[in-house]
């Protein structure tokens, strides 16, 4: 599955997406000043671009009206993605946090309206762990974590490739 955003400004997106994730811009193409196609490669993925055209039914999320759709990005240091991302203009949902699934999360909003999640994958969890830590989550409580919590972080073959 391949994301096509629209973008108000989608040149200045693609811009925008350079700077705050490494995006290598692929093609693009445009006609009458508007950027009517364009692709980037951020990490492996394949992202599509393009500006509004109203009259044709294509219009971008903006700061007042947000996309409802969130892009995901797994990499393999979400603490400096996420900081490149902050540092280029993007602006913090959900700050970084350990989540109770096994992964270091968070969720920030570019310039354009469009949501992205990162995250780093930093220990497994087992089902029983997870439902545990899923309660505890969200009855506002602190989830009780296994003795060997660290010591399972430290295991996990994503981190061990991180350092």
């Amino acid at each position: 599955m391949t994301p096509h955003l629209v973008a108000k400004g989608a040149a200045a997106a693609i811009d925008f997406y350079v700077k705050a994730f490494g995006a290598q811009e692929v093609s693009r193409h445009e006609a009458n000043g508007k950027l009517m196609h364009a692709a980037i490669r951020i990490g492996d993925s394949m992202v599509m671009l393009a500006d509004e055209l109203p009259e044709h039914g294509r219009v971008g999320p903006d700061k007042e009206r947000p996309s409802p759709v969130t892009v995901h990005l797994f990499v393999e240091d979400v603490d400096a993605l996420f900081a490149q991302a902050t540092q280029a203009g993007a602006k913090v949902v959900m700050p970084l946090a350990d989540m109770f699934w096994g992964d270091r999360y968070g969720i920030v909003r570019d310039p354009f309206g469009h949501s992205w999640s990162i995250a780093t994958h930093i220990e497994d969890v087992s089902p029983a762990d997870m439902e545990a830590r899923a309660a505890a989550a969200f009855s506002g409580g602190r989830a009780k974590t296994a003795p060997d919590r660290e010591a399972s972080r430290l295991r996990s073959p994503r981190r061990e490739r991180r350092q």
